[in-house]
């Protein structure tokens, strides 16, 4: 199942029923599990690697060394304090036209599938764990942490280094500036810096 209108360079390692549609450009050392999917005009830097059953989109780029589909962080311990790694059977998924920067981490879900939504950014070392679900248009810069679970709206700005906790819901159209710590819900609209990361007005005004 790979087209015949695709390059794919030196050195990969591609799975079993995976597709790779047509226009797609692969470049070398990169490894893609099985069952996935590669929409047309996608684009692949060197060493990248794709997991089991991840679905990418049309048009997406993703750069050197990212990681996709990588196991969640899903651990459980047992009565005698050891811990035990819990099956991450979700995937991800990938809509149109996402970028992904270099060393960057998707995790794969723990149970439903991690999504990035049509028209994502994404920067170099950003971390995303399982489950989470990114919509439409959002842009997210370097160095970025985003603990598992957590939801992002439509047109979210995150600034470097900012960090999310998990299991979080962030609004529509949010704004969050760089290295600021978001441990709560933030409402459709709302600009916000800090830590713990509050309204941008009001930081500013604690912070003469």
């Amino acid at each position: 199942n790979i087209s015949k209108d695709c390059y794919i360079g030196p050195f990969n390692s591609i799975g079993d029923n995976t597709i790779i549609n047509d226009k797609v450009f692969i470049s070398s050392n990169i490894s893609i599990g099985n069952n996935v999917e590669i929409g047309e005009g996608s684009k692949l830097h060197p060493n990248v690697s794709v997991g089991n059953d991840v679905i990418i989109g049309k048009n997406c780029e993703i750069f050197s060394n990212a990681s996709i589909g990588t196991d969640g962080f899903g651990y459980a311990q047992d009565s005698n304090e050891e811990w035990n790694k819990i099956p991450q059977i979700g995937s991800v998924i990938i809509r149109d036209n996402v970028d992904i920067g270099a060393n960057t981490t998707i995790d794969r879900g723990a149970i439903d599938n991690t999504i990035i939504n049509s028209g994502v950014k994404i920067d170099n070392q950003v971390q995303v764990g399982h489950n989470c679900y990114i919509d439409e248009n959002t842009i997210i810069a370097g160095q970025v942490g985003i603990a598992g679970s957590s939801i992002l709206g439509k047109n979210v700005k995150i600034g470097g280094q900012a960090g999310i906790s998990g299991h979080l819901k962030i609004g529509d159209n949010v704004e969050i500036a760089g290295g600021s710590g978001v441990i709560k819900d933030i409402s459709d609209n709302s600009k916000v810096m800090g830590y713990p990361a509050k309204n941008i007005r009001q930081f500013l005004k604690d912070n003469k």
